[in-house]
């Protein structure tokens, strides 16, 4: 699902409580936002966004790995001289809360060396 569709949402539940900071949002408005993205991917994919967290996570591993040959993934092992055969890695861990204000934050990062 086009990450474009879930912004446009994240946008819409900021303006109905005038804010503009996503942390300013309410719990209340985030299960909303939930309960809307949950629509999205249904209407969009035909299919329910999974309840149980195993299914969540082996359906993010699953994505990992099938994306290993898209184009996009393809164009920048060859830009930056990576072999294919090098192959991919998940690691999956805790996360720890990054939305607590404008001193806090999560990420991803990943290296090539």
């Amino acid at each position: 699902v086009d990450l474009a569709h879930f912004e446009k949402l994240l946008d819409r539940a900021k303006r109905r409580r005038g804010v503009t900071s996503d942390c300013d949002l309410l719990a209340e408005d985030l299960e909303n936002l939930v309960t809307e993205y949950k629509a999205k991917v249904f209407d969009e994919l035909d299919v329910h966004f999974p309840d149980d967290p195993q299914e969540q996570l082996w359906g993010a591993i699953g994505a990992v790995f099938g994306s290993w040959m898209n184009q996009r993934a393809k164009t920048y092992r060859r830009l930056n001289d990576i072999p294919a055969s090098w192959g991919t890695a998940v690691s999956v861990q805790a996360m720890v809360f990054g939305n607590m204000g404008d001193d806090c934050a999560t990420g991803v990062a990943f290296t090539r060396n």
